[in-house]
């Protein structure tokens, strides 16, 4: 399969562009752990070009990466010209336009979803974007603004007109925000369309191999996308190709393993944003990375109060030794396996 001239896997899987999760220490990990196609957090196209300097460290990106878009946002024309032209200029594989974000602070810009809602607005900025570049422009949206407007098949058709190379849908409303269920059926609508030649990526509701593997054969998507199941949980992606192959569910991933990747995520992000910095947004991360280890709430606390590196890693080392303690003071609530597995289900446990 291409995006363009570049070459991306069969049935590829890829990692979403999402605002503060997206950067390039998270996008190591995923990479690491079958993530195929990579996307930037978005990046205003005003904030490229007064050379803000957060919009421009959103640009790094890394070979190792590859293939890999940098996502732009904006409802300027002009602006967005000129943010594709700097966007260029650092080699992305292609470049992804955002017309379909849903937050008040974009909505607000005229940009994102707000596009939505002027569909020849939409086909104009991306013929300007197109026209203004060398490189593959591809484009995610969502299927309307609300319920009664949902035009994405006509959508689709001019945005392939216009000189798209692929199409990201997230399967909601505008109004949805992350409400309520994708509606997967209108992708589908604009896969099965006669005059649709170009790859449609699937997005939205994806939280297990099993779901991947039934959107994939009902939907006939050429791809799927994946955001917020992947936070603190870059196994997903091996997980779903895993049951792809052998429709068998792989094993989680051990203790030990979830300690490393954090570990290797959070020395990532130190390296990247600076000590200071690389703490502080880390703190985000933690309790997904070890989600339904009885009574984390402790040690996250721990981490998130601790400012210091090297304290941070020493609890990171730690996690293993307080369990093993909490399971000699409470075995009848904790089952522990050699490998520090869980073997029971320890929510009601851990609710406090």
């Amino acid at each position: 399969m291409k995006i363009g001239n570049i070459e991306i896997p069969d049935f590829p899987l890829l990692l979403a562009p999402m605002e503060d999760v997206s950067d390039p220490p998270f996008r190591f990990v995923c990479k690491q752990h079958g993530a195929d196609v990579m996307f930037t957090e978005f990046i205003s196209s005003e904030g490229l070009i007064r050379h803000a300097i957060k919009s421009k460290k959103k640009l790094d990106i890394f070979d190792e990466e590859r293939p890999i878009g940098i996502q732009i946002f904006g409802g300027d024309e002009e602006a967005l010209s000129l943010a594709a032209k700097i966007v260029e200029s650092v080699r992305p594989d292609f470049l992804d336009i955002n017309f379909g974000c849903p937050v008040k602070k974009v909505i607000s810009k005229g940009a994102g979803a707000a596009v939505l809602s002027d569909i020849p607005l939409m086909e104009k900025l991306t013929r300007t974007v197109v026209k203004s570049i060398n490189i593959p422009v591809t484009v995610k949206t969502r299927l309307g603004w609300d319920e009664k407007s949902i035009h994405i098949e006509e959508v689709a058709l001019r945005l392939q007109d216009a000189g798209i190379k692929a199409l990201s849908i997230h399967a909601r409303t505008r109004v949805q925000m992350y409400k309520g269920t994708a509606s997967w059926e209108y992708i589908q609508k604009v896969k099965e369309n006669p005059g649709i030649t170009i790859p449609i990526f699937g997005n939205g509701d994806i939280d297990s191999p099993q779901k991947a593997l039934i959107y994939k054969e009902k939907y006939k998507v050429d791809g799927i996308m994946i955001g917020r199941a992947s936070i603190g949980y870059p196994w997903i992606f091996r997980e779903i190709k895993h049951y792809f192959h052998t429709k068998k569910n792989m094993d989680p991933p051990r203790l030990e393993e979830r300690i490393n990747v954090c570990k290797n995520h959070f020395l990532k992000s130190i390296k990247w944003k600076g000590e200071k910095l690389g703490i502080l947004e880390m703190r985000r991360h933690y309790a997904n990375y070890f989600k339904n280890i009885p009574c984390f709430k402790s040690i996250r606390n721990e981490l998130i109060t601790t400012q210091d590196l090297q304290q941070i890693l020493n609890i990171l080392d730690s996690i293993p030794e307080k369990l093993k303690k909490l399971q000699q003071e409470s075995p009848e609530n904790i089952i522990l396996s050699e490998d520090l597995t869980f073997t029971n289900d320890i929510n009601e446990y851990c609710s406090t």
